[in-house]
């Protein structure tokens, strides 16, 4: 059995242990029995989604962000968009996570147009959250609860019925009021980083055994 991974710019959005979380996708699944392949797709790379069962994005700045926005705009985000409605399993963390989102608006008042892939928007405030960020997944995203690190002026805003990943015990989250991160189908999002899953390898687990599940593996 194998599930292949899909790493979205990892020359830009790889500032908070990103490598950290492709290799605990790797290790982890080893131990649950199946192998994890891992391909990186670049800037400005033309290949399709098509046949990839998990689409990983690492966090990164504005800048990088800046540079991304318009790859999305043109193509990429029309290919999230139909990723994310087929159910194929996308972790967004950071940046990666607000790119899930329709756009993210810049202190000056920039708007980068993101994927829309899932609804929601962030914008910028002038003070960052910054600290340890716990927060305990809903039922329906297993119950675990996560530990990691928050670093991040962007504050994030759920569309209506949209559903935050979990509920905060401890830091600021997606905007103080609460809640954290974002699942919608098989899409996750999150501020925690740290790295996240080789730290939280229960957390690993349930984004593993959504791509498993649509592939009938289990």
């Amino acid at each position: 059995m194998e599930l292949k991974v899909c790493h979205l710019y990892p020359e830009l959005l790889n500032l908070y242990g990103d490598t950290g979380n492709i290799a605990a996708l790797r290790f982890i699944g080893g131990k649950m029995g199946f192998r994890v392949s891992v391909e990186r797709m670049t800037l400005g790379d033309r290949r399709s989604f098509g046949g990839y069962d998990i689409i990983f994005i690492g966090g990164g700045q504005d800048s990088e962000q800046r540079l991304i926005a318009p790859e999305i705009k043109a193509f990429r985000g029309a290919e999230l968009r139909a990723a994310v409605s087929d159910g194929v399993t996308v972790l967004g963390i950071c940046g990666g996570y607000q790119l899930l989102g329709h756009y993210y608006e810049t202190l000056g008042g920039e708007k980068l147009e993101f994927s829309g892939a899932v609804d929601f928007y962030s914008k910028a405030f002038p003070k960052r959250a910054v600290g340890t960020l716990r927060f305990k997944c809903l039922p329906e995203s297993g119950g675990a609860e996560v530990t990691g690190f928050e670093n991040h002026s962007g504050r994030t805003f759920l569309g209506e019925g949209i559903s935050p990943l979990g509920t905060v015990v401890e830091g600021v989250g997606n905007n103080g009021c609460g809640g954290e991160g974002v699942r919608f189908l098989n899409a996750f999002g999150t501020y925690s980083h740290g790295p996240l899953l080789p730290n939280n390898p229960d957390f690993c687990r349930t984004v593993l055994m959504t791509a498993l599940k649509r592939k009938g593996l289990h």
